[in-house]
């Protein structure tokens, strides 16, 4: 497996992996916080969206699809408090974005050569040193939020998701 082949399955399997914790979620379910003060799974779907959207094009901006209009201004830091369902997208919504941004990797990763992964890179305070880490940031970063995807079902009574 290549390095390329090793991070495209990374990318592939993190979104599966969101599928399968949220698939049995209703919309109003992602307004859930899984306590006071934590971040509920629509606020944080909107920031995965906007994050990766932002990691991947502040080197590859013709890559990434365009977020719809107002996007990340709804996933901004001051908005994660809202809990209104108007502030938010549907489930199905959210997974279209996520989707179309999560292609817009995979096209900035085909783009790349597997020397090219090892080139270095200074981004986010020195967090990504190479552009393997950067196409590699969006699967390790939609992870860490699954974890959190996990308390919500766990509050919610649901089963295990696999």
């Amino acid at each position: 497996m290549t390095g390329k082949e090793a991070i495209r399955s990374m990318l592939e399997k993190s979104r599966t992996i969101t599928q399968m914790i949220l698939g049995d979620l209703s919309d109003s379910d992602l307004l859930v916080r899984p306590l006071p003060g934590a971040n509920h799974i629509a606020w944080q779907l909107g920031h995965l969206a906007s994050s990766e959207h932002r990691i991947i094009g502040s080197m590859a901006p013709q890559a990434m699809p365009a977020l719809p209009e107002g996007f990340e201004a709804k996933h901004a830091k001051e908005t994660a408090a809202s809990d209104s369902p108007a502030n938010f997208y549907t489930k199905a919504e959210y997974m279209k974005v996520l989707d179309e941004q999560r292609k817009g990797t995979l096209a900035y990763l085909d783009s790349l050569s597997d020397e090219d992964l090892s080139k270095p890179l200074d981004l986010f305070n020195g967090f990504i040193k190479s552009y393997g880490d950067l196409v590699m940031m969006p699967a390790s970063h939609e992870m860490m939020h699954v974890g959190q995807y996990s308390s919500v079902r766990r509050k919610l009574g649901k089963a295990h998701a696999f």
